[in-house]
């Protein structure tokens, strides 16, 4: 009697190292996801209200009660004022007055409550200026959310790099997408180079929130990704001094393409590849499986 032979799944034929990495990009996808639509995720944010000018004339926010103040040169974070019937919390206390709110900058930066869905915190700027930042965990944006269309895992993306140091840095001037082609200059600490089919590749990360961030574009943008650009965190590699892994199937949207209140920065000429780069996030879909911001 013949006996057919099964024939192994698509996964069983998958080496070892691929079905691991396929399994920790899931995992990385769906906390992806996860953080996008939280109460204080890229797609709640309502407002971001810079507060600048004299201290002594406040202003009001959008979408939001009580007086925002800047506060004089050289002192961190915003002064509010309000009455308790606005029912704004600052840190647990409910406010009946005036109040100092740290910003970001500052390790215990405060937690500003406004109603059961509207929150906010204060960031700063290289100018050492101050705004509100407003966000809504019932907004339109995580109502009308459907996930995040994106590449499947591709091997052939993840690049073994040279991370070379520069003395006292590098300093290029980076444009953002509200800016109107204004420039701010970051501090590139290292050059990050690689070769890849044939081609080489000088690219550019800069300094951000304890690591490094590479903004990108590829000939993919504004065709099958996003069109403004994604971003990559490269990882130092513990065992090699000097190497860095870029796993572009961990690229990923920046904030802008969730929410328009954003202003992302702009991939630095040296970052705009003209090659297509099939790998990571794509675009932010709504529930209907069409462009979120179309």
């Amino acid at each position: 009697m013949w006996h057919k032979v099964r024939q192994p799944s698509v996964e069983e034929s998958m080496p070892a190292d691929v079905l691991e990495s396929e399994s920790r990009l899931a995992a990385f996808r769906e906390a992806r996801r996860r953080l996008v639509a939280s109460a204080q995720g890229s797609l709640a944010l309502m407002n971001t209200e810079w507060i600048t000018g004299d201290p002594a004339a406040g202003r009001t926010a959008f979408g939001v009660p009580g007086t925002w103040f800047p506060l004089p040169s050289g002192q961190a974070g915003l002064k509010l004022e309000a009455a308790a019937s606005d029912g704004i919390t600052v840190d647990g206390e409910l406010v009946d007055g005036t109040v100092l709110v740290r910003g970001k900058d500052d390790p215990r930066a405060s937690e500003i409550r406004f109603s059961e869905t509207l929150t906010g915190y204060v960031i700063a700027n290289e100018d050492g200026e101050y705004a509100l930042r407003v966000w809504d965990a019932a907004s339109e944006g995580i109502a009308e959310f459907g996930g995040i269309d994106a590449y499947d895992y591709n091997p052939d993306w993840v690049i073994d790099a040279q991370f070379t140091p520069i003395e006292g840095g590098h300093a290029i001037g980076i444009e953002h997408l509200k800016d109107g082609g204004v420039t701010r200059e970051r501090v590139v600490p290292a050059e990050i180079t690689f070769t890849k089919d044939g081609s080489e590749f000088n690219l550019a990360a800069f300094h951000d929130d304890g690591g490094l961030l590479l903004v990108y574009s590829d000939a993919t943008s504004g065709d099958t990704t996003y069109g403004v650009g994604r971003f990559l965190r490269p990882v130092p590699d513990a065992q090699t001094p000097g190497r860095v892994t870029l796993d572009f199937n961990r690229a990923y949207l920046p904030p802008c393409a969730f929410s328009y209140h954003f202003n992302c920065p702009m991939p630095p000429a040296q970052n705009r590849l003209t090659v297509p780069v099939t790998a990571g996030e794509k675009n932010v879909l709504n529930r209907a499986g069409g462009l979120l911001h179309g």
